[in-house]
């Protein structure tokens, strides 16, 4: 507020008021003696000798700035700021909070240059006679110069030079005042001023005020609401609203004073004042949320953020990076589809509590573009354990904020399906598969160096004799049979089948190298949904890889805008991924999801449940969209298996790949397609791959005793685990893998194995 005062003879002020005249006209440019005053040992003439009120340009980096995160149709889901800003234009801010804040910060405003004189000189004169600077008495200009400095500055340090109480520090404000008064008018500083101004409760600029205090922008601000901003900003630490009671009633008594003064200087009527200061403060206390933890949702946004953080084109190292994406003042486009992400959380809810320590993580990609659709899981993200939330994006890998992810169990048995339809194997070629695989047949396979792999003492088994048999492409894959699918792998080579799932994108989510062990192809690798999802999605494309894409625009301040598009190229023939999708869709008609059914549309894909009920997945697709669908539990999935747990208000002895993740991909897919129209995979080329439609494909076995490793469950014949359990044994088990698989489970007097 103008420091006022009566006192127009005393003879230093009268010097002083000269001195800042002339300085003001840019004039003054030699050192002014003056006597010694005051008791404090401080001189006129020593505090003036270094005087050169000359005009000094000020630098004015660009103010902090949110950033915002929009879906793909354009809605805002989240936002990152250093500093709560939303910088507006002068007209965008109503005429009644410009007058409270001109009455009372500096009415002579539009009248005076870059320094009030009057106010200036005597506090000037008081600052000298007390040794420090006890009055302030600056123009908004001046106050604008002072907000600069302190949001250029970068430490503690240059933070406390730029509002030390010294008269140098007053005297470089001055001068630059003075260029920044030539370089605008005095609309634009009011606006410049308008928006860098502190208000309390962590409000930056007018507009984040008043919607931080009000709930509503600042072109609608009414009186009371004016004058109590206006009030705000000479000291907002004691009269935050939101510290208490206490600096609430210091706001009110303040804004009651800006009311007089408007009242004063006519700018309002006696009874407008009277009217306003019988109204309540009205602090709304409106929330910002900021950062992932208060988005919509909180791990794409993370997956955002990571994007940003990693790539050297946003700065030279993540802190670089980081304060972009806070102060920047981006508009990031997104690819979510809120219809997808809506049906994705939907479908996990249905089947997985947020209070279940087992978590269910769900992502979508488009074929054809790697644009993330959706990224979805059970428990909400968060650091309070107690409300078992969880603070890592258990979505996606650890580039993009996750962990570790979980065992990938069979659905890496399609990587090895699609290198040997590479190397020529048709349908129907396959080989007997034993009920184990011999140890003694380790030293086949060689990692992509040469070495010999394996524990000669590991036996991968299926199941009692159920899983034994001859198997082909179709039959091998439909039933999941984990031998069938090492003798593949053996026969097609294990470094071929690991070059090949690269080229589909497939990574660790722990950011190591691939474990290239002779049970890869049974999913010991530990992945994320996305990673899979987009791995699925190369099938689905016929052969075409595209990165994992989340952000297809970013618009700076300045409104200039960048786009990203997909970055694909061909990594698979056309027709050998047509065929993975001919024999993948019968795993919801013959396989180990037939239990669970298919979507009423084109679509393929294939369960995993890992060695010992670690984790359980579901991976599959249509042309329009590849969805991956983890379960596990975060705590440690050797240490926590899916035996014996309630999940969803349900129990379960066992979790197969189709007890829960199947059934949450496939009501997922069904809602995200819903109002899409269904597109038809390619059909097989069967003269090059021989074996026949879906249509005239032979027919399963009929039931029996038996399980004969190829059923879904619940049907008398096995399921995931390539094999039923021993129908007289009530508690036979099935097979263990070493991570690709479950155990089929034999049933009482069934011999149901479930896949």
């Amino acid at each position: 507020m103008q420091a006022q005062g009566k006192d127009r003879s005393s003879p230093v002020l009268n010097v002083l008021r000269l001195i800042i005249a002339a300085g003001a006209a840019g004039v003054l440019s030699a050192a002014i003696a003056l006597p010694a005053v005051g008791g404090a040992g401080v001189s006129a003439k020593s505090a003036m000798e270094g005087l050169n009120l000359k005009p000094e340009e000020l630098e004015e980096p660009p103010l902090p700035e949110r950033t915002v995160l929009v879906d793909s149709k354009g809605k805002q889901f989240a936002q990152f700021f250093y500093e709560n800003r939303q910088s507006v234009a002068l007209d965008q801010v109503a005429p009644i909070m410009r007058t409270a804040l001109i009455a009372i910060e500096d009415f002579r405003y539009y009248e005076h240059g870059p320094i009030d004189v009057e106010g200036t000189a005597r506090a000037l004169l008081k600052n000298v006679t007390s040794g420090g600077v006890m009055q302030g008495g600056s123009s908004i200009t001046q106050q604008y110069v002072k907000q600069v400095l302190v949001n250029a500055a970068e430490t503690d340090a240059e933070k406390q030079a730029a509002i030390a109480p010294t008269l140098s520090r007053k005297l470089a404000e001055l001068r630059y005042a003075m260029a920044i008064e030539r370089k605008y008018t005095k609309d634009q500083i009011l606006e410049k001023y308008l928006n860098i101004a502190y208000f309390g409760a962590g409000a930056h600029g007018i507009q984040a005020a008043s919607k931080r205090f009000f709930g509503k922008p600042a072109s609608e601000l009414n009186l009371a609401q004016a004058a109590t901003l206006a009030g705000a900003v000479q000291n907002p630490a004691r009269t935050d609203p939101d510290i208490g009671p206490e600096s609430r009633e210091r706001l009110l008594a303040r804004r009651n004073v800006v009311l007089d003064r408007m009242a004063q200087l006519s700018k309002i009527t006696p009874q407008e004042a009277a009217e306003a200061k019988a109204k309540k403060l009205g602090f709304k206390d409106v929330k910002v949320p900021g950062g992932c933890e208060e988005s919509k949702y909180p791990y794409f946004c993370l997956y955002v953020q990571y994007e940003i953080l990693n790539n050297d084109d946003f700065g030279k190292n993540q802190d670089e990076r980081r304060k972009l994406l806070q102060r920047g003042g981006l508009r990031i486009k997104t690819t979510i589809d809120p219809k997808m992400q809506e049906a994705a959380e939907k479908a996990i809810k249905k089947y997985v509590s947020t209070k279940d320590k087992p978590v269910a993580s769900q992502a979508m990609v488009v074929p054809g573009t790697g644009e993330i659709k959706a990224m979805a899981a059970s428990r909400k993200f968060g650091g309070n354990k107690k409300k078992n939330e969880i603070s890592y994006n258990v979505v996606a890998d650890a580039a993009h904020g996750g962990g570790g992810g979980f065992q990938q169990g069979s659905t890496a048995k399609a990587y090895t399906l699609a290198a040997a339809l590479e190397e020529g194997l048709k349908y129907e070629d396959g080989f007997p598969s034993p009920a184990a695989f011999s140890a003694a047949r380790y030293s086949s396979f060689k990692d992509c160096k040469g070495n010999s792999v394996g524990d000669p003492s590991h036996e991968v088994r299926n199941s009692s004799e159920g899983g034994a048999g001859f198997k082909t492409l179709q039959t091998g894959t439909w039933g999941s049979v984990n031998t069938f699918f090492l003798k593949l792998e053996e026969r097609v080579g294990l470094c071929k089948v690991v070059k090949l799932a690269k080229r589909l994108g497939v990574k660790r989510a722990d950011g190591g190298k691939l474990g290239e062990y002779e049970t890869f192809t049974l999913g010991i690798n530990e992945v994320d949904p996305v990673t899979i999802a987009n791995s699925y999605a190369v099938f689905a494309s016929r052969g075409q890889y595209c990165k994992p894409l989340a952000i297809t625009e970013i618009t700076d301040r300045n409104g200039k805008a960048k786009q990203y598009k997909p970055k694909c190229s061909q990594v698979m023939d056309e027709e050998v991924a047509d065929a993975v999708s001919g024999i993948l869709s019968g795993v919801f008609t013959k396989g180990t999801m037939r239990e669970v059914g298919g979507i009423g549309r084109d679509a393929a894909g294939k369960t995993g449940t890992t060695d010992n009920y670690m984790s359980a997945w579901f991976a599959g697709y249509t042309p329009n969209l590849s969805s991956a669908v983890s379960l596990g539990d975060p705590r440690g999935s050797s240490s926590h298996k899916l035996i014996g747990v309630t999940i969803g208000g349900r129990y379960y002895p066992y979790v197969y790949g189709a007890s829960i993740s199947g059934p949450i991909w496939k009501q997922a897919m069904l809602g995200a397609l819903k109002g899409v129209e269904a597109a038809d995979f390619v059909p097989v080329n069967h003269d090059r791959f021989g074996g026949c439609s879906e249509n005239c494909a032979p027919k399963p076995p009929k039931k029996d005793k038996k399980g004969d490793g190829d059923g879904p469950p619940s049907d008398g014949r096995g399921g995931d685990q390539g094999g039923g359990g021993d129908p007289f044994d009530p508690f036979g088990q099935g097979n263990q893998d070493n991570g690709g698989n479950g155990r089929g489970r034999g049933w009482p007097l069934t011999g149901t194995g479930l896949g």
